[in-house]
C-alpha cells in the first residue's frame, strides 16, 4: 500500500519510521517532510496546511492511507476534505479536533461531563479577565484558548505576571486569533504526564505512558516550548493511575464527544497533572504528541498500520496492541534562541556517527538539505532517541548520541528523564 504522512517534524519522522516497518507498506510519501524523513520516504513540497494540495496529491498518486501529524490541518478540517473525496485518512474530523483547537469548548465539556480538571473561567473581555485573576490570586494559569503551538500557556506565580500575560494575549495579540478567548484557571500542582490513547470512537486503548519536558531549561526553568524531550515509560503513571485515567478521563471523554455529535476517531492525548494519587486534566490534544511520539513509537511492538486500519474500520477492540519492555528517551536538540527567535541554515555535523551507535535513532524535526548538507530549519532540530532495558540506560544511550552531534548555537536540556531516576527506574 501507499501511505502519505502529513507534517515535517520529529513526530512525523517517528511515524514514517514506524510505518516503514510494516510489511504491507510499499511506498511512503511525506509532505513536506524533512531531511531525515527523506531517507525513508519521498518528500513532496506541499505544506501541511495546504489541504487542497494534499487532497489533489493523494488522489493523483492513489494513496491508500494518509496519516495526519500536526494539529493545524486537523483543526482546519483536513479529514473531512479527504473523506469527501473518498480518501482514507487517519485523524479526528474537524468538529472532534476542536477538543484541542478550542480550550474554552474543552473546559466546558469537562465541566458538563464531570471529567476532573482545574476550576476555570473563560473571557473575551480583558477587564473581566483581570478582575477574575485578582479575585482568585496567584499562582494562576492564563491560556490562549486557540492553537498556539504549545506556547500559549503562562503559569503565573504572581498576579502582576498574570495581568501581563493577559496584556500579551488579549491586547498585543502575540498568539493572534488564538487569544481572542482566554481561559484563566486554577494552578494545579503535582507531576505532569502525557497519556495518549488510540480510539475508534467506542473502544479506547492506552499507549505506553510517557512524560514530556515543556520548559526550555534544566530543572523546568524558563518559558514553555513545544517540548524539549520525553521518556517512556513514566513511573508516575502507575497501574492505579492508568486505571483511574481510563475510567474517569479517557472513556468518559470519548463517550461525551459522541453524545455531543463529535465522534472522535484517532489519537486522544490527555495532558495530566498527578498529585496525591489522583490525575486531573490540564488539556486535551487531538493527535500524537511531539516529542512523546518518538519514544512511544520506539516501544510499540505492533504494526501501526494494522492499528490505524482497525480504528478506521471501527474494530479497534480486535487490534493487537503490544509494547516492548524496553524504555526509550528522546532528547531534543534545539536552535540557539528557541523558543524565541533563531537562525536557520546551520550545518549539522555528526549525524552519521550518532546513527551508528547501538540503540540510537536520530529523529529529525527542523532540518533541510542545502548544498548537499543537512542544515537546521526550525526551532526544534533533532530528537535523539535512545533505547535500553531501563530509563537510566536509555538516558545514557540518548546522550551518547547527542554528544556526537553539533551545530552552531545548539542547546538541549541535560536532565531529560531525571524525574524517572528519582523513582529508581
Amino acid at each position: 500500500m501507499k501511505v502519505l504522512v502529513v507534517g515535517g517534524g520529529g513526530r512525523e519522522h517517528a511515524l514514517v519510521w514506524k510505518v516503514s516497518q510494516s510489511p504491507r507498506v510499499k511506498k511512503i510519501y511525506a509532505a513536506p517532510g524533512n531531511a531525515g524523513m527523506a531517507q525513508l520516504a519521498e518528500c513532496v513540497p506541499i505544506k501541511a496546511d495546504d489541504i487542497a494540495g494534499l487532497v489533489a496529491f493523494a488522489s493523483s498518486k492513489a494513496v491508500d492511507l494518509t496519516i495526519v501529524g500536526p494539529e493545524g490541518p486537523l483543526s482546519m478540517g483536513i479529514v473531512d476534505e479527504f473523506q469527501k473525496k473518498g480518501l482514507r485518512v487517519f485523524g479526528p474530523a474537524k468538529n472532534a479536533a476542536e477538543i484541542e483547537a478550542n480550550k474554552a469548548f474543552t473546559k466546558d465539556l469537562m465541566k458538563k461531563y464531570h471529567i476532573p480538571t482545574a476550576e476555570y473561567g473563560t473571557f473575551t473581555d480583558r477587564a473581566e479577565a483581570e478582575a477574575y485573576v485578582r479575585s482568585k490570586g496567584a499562582p494562576i494559569v492564563v491560556k490562549a484558548a486557540g492553537l498556539a503551538a504549545g506556547k500559549g500557556v503562562v503559569v503565573a506565580e504572581t498576579v502582576e505576571e498574570a495581568v501581563n500575560a493577559l496584556d500579551l494575549i488579549m491586547n498585543k495579540k502575540v498568539f493572534g486569533e488564538a487569544g481572542d478567548v482566554v481561559v484563566v484557571e486554577e494552578c494545579l500542582r503535582g507531576e505532569e504526564a502525557s497519556f495518549m490513547a488510540f480510539t475508534d470512537g467506542k473502544t479506547v486503548i492506552p499507549m505506553a505512558s510517557s512524560q514530556d519536558h515543556k520548559r526550555v531549561f534544566d530543572a523546568d526553568k524558563g518559558p514553555n516550548t513545544g517540548g524539549m524531550g520525553a521518556y517512556s515509560p513514566a513511573p508516575v503513571v502507575t497501574k492505579q493511575i492508568e486505571k483511574q485515567v481510563m475510567e474517569k478521563v479517557m472513556n468518559p471523554t470519548v463517550r461525551a464527544m459522541e453524545k455531543e455529535g463529535r465522534l472522535f476517531k484517532g489519537i486522544l492525548y490527555a495532558g495530566l497533572m498527578i498529585h496525591n494519587g489522583e490525575a486531573r486534566v490540564l488539556e486535551f490534544n487531538a493527535r500524537f504528541g511531539d516529542p512523546e511520539t518518538q519514544p512511544v513509537m520506539a516501544r510499540l511492538d505492533s504494526d501501526l498500520i494494522e492499528i490505524i486500519e482497525s480504528i478506521l474500520d471501527g474494530k479497534l477492540a480486535l487490534a493487537p496492541v503490544k509494547w516492548k519492555a524496553d524504555s526509550a528517551v528522546c532528547v531534543v536538540m534545539a536552535s540557539g534562541g528557541y523558543p524565541g527567535g533563531y537562525e536557520k541554515g546551520k550545518e549539522i555535523r555528526g549525524l552519521d556517527k550518532a546513527a551508528s551507535l547501538r540503540n540510537v535513532m536520530v529523529f529529525h524535526s527542523g532540518t533541510a538539505f542545502k548544498d548537499g548538507k543537512v542544515v537546521t530549519d526550525g526551532g526544534r532540530v533533532l530528537g535523539v532517541t535512545g533505547f535500553g532495558p531501563s530509563v537510566a540506560a536509555a538516558i545514557d544511550t540518548a546522550y551518547a548520541g547527542v554528544r556526537e552531534i553539533s551545530f552552531e548555537g545548539a542547546h538541549y536540556r541535560r536532565d531529560i528523564g531525571a524525574r524517572a531516576l528519582e523513582t529508581g527506574t
